[in-house]
């Protein structure tokens, strides 16, 4: 999970330049310090906003977690597009392994996911980062379907979801480590189950390669 924010579509203000400096300094913190070692105190201290104005606003450093991860959903993103779908789910994948492997990266997106283990409200908002971040990827299916590569009523999500998950798995539960070719790997298998029609609705995972 990417979780700056250049680009963000909301407009200037000194509210809105006070809701930036807050959130910025939790996602620093949060990558330095780890969701149990953050504080309120600590954000007021590296953003300039006082901690009564923190509290008012986010309740707690929960809050301001939750706040923070969300403010994923603001960053310009699109799908990449190379021109089939085993290559574009490739490009997902190398974006993932590149935020979860490469030192100073892989700390803020590392710890995102820690705190949704310890926090409901932070899990809520990593949930919500990844409804968006499935919606834009929706695309690279969509002009999948459009080329003919895959049937149509295959489901973005789902082809998303099985191309992204061995490298998740790597990363988080076998902890093995994970290389842009198992990044490849990974997409490549997605895209060959996509194109058999895996994953069209009311197959249930059981279809037929095509004659």
């Amino acid at each position: 999970m990417a979780t700056e924010i250049s680009g963000t579509r909301r407009p200037g203000g000194r509210t809105e330049r006070t809701r930036l400096a807050a959130l910025n300094a939790t996602l620093e913190l949060l990558g330095e310090r780890g969701y149990a070692e953050l504080t309120v105190e600590a954000v007021a201290e590296r953003s300039g906003v006082h901690k009564t104005t923190l509290y008012r606003r986010w309740e707690s450093a929960e809050g301001l977690v939750a706040a923070a991860l969300l403010m994923g959903t603001e960053r310009e993103w699109e799908a990449p597009d190379t021109g089939s779908l085993e290559g574009d789910l490739r490009e997902v994948n190398l974006e993932l392994v590149h935020y979860f492997t490469s030192p100073g990266e892989r700390e803020l997106p590392t710890a995102s996911i820690s705190a949704a283990f310890l926090s409901a409200r932070a899990a809520e908002a990593l949930r919500e980062f990844y409804v968006d971040r499935h919606a834009r990827s929706a695309a690279i299916v969509e002009r999948a379907v459009a080329r003919g590569e895959v049937p149509p009523g295959t489901d973005p999500v789902e082809v998303v979801r099985v191309a992204c998950g061995p490298v998740f798995y790597r990363l988080f539960v076998s902890r093995e480590g994970v290389t842009p070719k198992d990044a490849g790997v990974a997409a490549a298998a997605a895209a060959a189950a996509a194109k058999a029609g895996v994953f069209t609705a009311g197959t249930g995972g059981t279809a037929s390669p095509p004659a």
